[in-house]
């Protein structure tokens, strides 16, 4: 049994010897590298067309830099463990701008709503780029982040979770349609592992925790996602029955605050959750995707409050929320390597992103047959 406190650390395994440990024993990899960059792209084309035509969004260009005072960067979690790369630029000017990379483009898309004339019920996405410097980097996690990062305007009468709930069925729509096209593509996808499956389940954080009332999150995750192969988790970052919230969330963005759900006289919250599915490749639980409803100006101050991050609000972002002057809206981040890689039954991430590994990972992984790009 692990730790639910350490389990709300940063993403990753946490050791070469337990990533050792997981990768699977006598892997094959279905497509050699060459047919995988084919393979992927036909992915993407398939992905970004149906997205657009799903919920209705046009493809924007995004930001790899922000200004570091406008509040626009993600700071992922809310304890401070990972943090943007700061750099000064601008040559010749009196005061260079004080820059920061992005970690993504979670609150900047609701201010592009704005700024590109998006109307109700439209949205944009993006091929986005980012670096997150403070993974632990493993067959899952990597510091070059690729991401459909999405976003659509919604009313205040769209704030629940059935709506939530409909757009979640619409991006798993289209993974799914997206797995079978490069299964018709490549023949030779389809067979060796079980086929991908139709249902998304949808479950509570609360839920799980019930289920699971002594095992930290990721334990939780592992053995549900085995009864339920594909699984969206609502509500996480509210602190659960436990004490803990199933995993750290940022305050400034999705709503984790509202009530949404009342059981056995017991309120559950939040308007967000993550997409989770079983790899049979890995033998492991796989997280596709994030998103949820923003926060209102009123469960804004509420989440900051609760976070003792108040001062945010002096941030240029955060005043647009507090003035009305961004719409309502819900979006999410759809990893693409982490989406290429399921579809594709790869065993790494670095079978489809290309950058950076230390050469423990990279010996580990040509022991396996795992062809880590570089």
């Amino acid at each position: 049994m692990g730790d639910k406190k350490a389990d709300l650390a940063g993403p990753g395994i946490g050791t070469y010897e337990e990533v050792e440990k997981s990768l699977p024993r006598n892997y094959k990899p279905l497509l050699n590298p060459k047919e995988t960059q084919i393979a992927l792209f036909e992915v993407k084309k398939y992905i970004e067309e149906n997205l657009g035509k799903e919920l209705n969004l046009i493809r924007v260009e995004s930001p790899l830099i922000v200004d570091k005072d406008s509040g626009m960067n993600d700071y992922l979690d809310r304890d401070g463990s990972r943090t943007p790369i700061d750099f000064t630029c601008g040559l010749g000017l009196d005061k260079r701008i004080d820059a920061q990379v992005v970690q993504a483009a979670t609150k900047w898309k609701r201010w592009a709503l704005k700024q590109f004339g998006i109307e109700m019920g439209e949205g944009l996405f993006t091929d986005m780029r980012a670096v997150r410097k403070d993974y632990f980097l493993d067959h899952d996690h990597s510091s070059y982040v690729d991401q459909w990062d999405w976003e659509r305007v919604i009313s205040d009468k769209d704030r629940n979770l059935d709506f939530l709930k409909d757009v979640v069925t619409k991006i798993w729509k289209v993974i799914l349609g997206a797995g079978k096209h490069a299964e018709e593509m490549f023949p030779q996808l389809k067979g060796v592992y079980p086929d991908f499956p139709e249902e998304l389940t949808f479950l509570h954080a609360e839920e799980i925790l019930e289920m699971y009332p002594d095992l930290p999150r990721k334990q939780r995750e592992t053995e549900v996602i085995k009864k339920y192969p594909a699984i969206f988790i609502i509500g996480i970052g509210w602190t659960l029955e436990d004490g803990y919230p199933h995993e750290m969330r940022a305050a400034d963005y999705d709503d984790w605050v509202t009530p949404t759900i009342e059981k056995n006289g017991k309120l559950m919250h939040g308007l967000n959750g993550d997409i989770l599915v079983w790899n049979p490749v890995t033998s492991r639980r796989h997280e596709l995707t994030s998103m949820g409803i923003r926060v209102t100006k009123e469960t804004l101050v509420q989440q900051l409050k609760l976070t003792g991050q108040e001062d945010f609000l002096k941030m240029p972002y955060h005043k647009m929320i507090m003035n009305d002057e961004i719409p309502l809206s819900i979006g999410g981040g759809i990893g693409q390597s982490r989406t290429y890689g399921y579809l594709l039954r790869k065993a790494a991430l670095g079978e489809c992103s290309v950058t950076v590994w230390p050469k423990k990972l990279r010996d580990i992984c040509a022991e396996k047959q795992i062809h880590l790009l570089q």
